[in-house]
């Protein structure tokens, strides 16, 4: 396993959440998702996790602009078009169980 390191804010933050963390194992994607607590908070669940999805996007388009020079709102528009292509004709099945994480 090669796990990526836990970011310094999220380190000296002692209230910080992991809300997502994803691997690709045995073929496929495997995620772990801390489902519940905006809805816990008041909050709609799913569009929390749209912005969420939304800044991580963004987090992405930077990381590949200044890792290979990639302009970030090419990138973007590349992920928002595969993402909806995914979502309109999946490419696997997603399967699997959920089980509530801990608070």
């Amino acid at each position: 396993m090669q796990p990526l390191i836990v970011p310094p804010a999220a380190q000296r933050d002692e209230k910080s959440i992991q809300m997502l963390s994803a691997w690709v194992a045995e073929k496929g994607l495997h995620c772990s998702l801390k489902i519940g607590m905006w809805q816990e908070n008041g909050r709609s669940e799913a569009p929390a996790w749209g912005i969420l999805l939304a800044d991580t996007i963004r987090h992405i388009a930077n990381a590949l602009q200044e890792s290979y020079g990639q302009a970030a709102p090419d990138t973007v528009a590349s992920i928002l078009e595969a993402l909806q292509n995914e979502l309109d004709a999946p490419t696997s099945a997603t399967k699997g169980d959920f089980s509530p994480g801990h608070s």
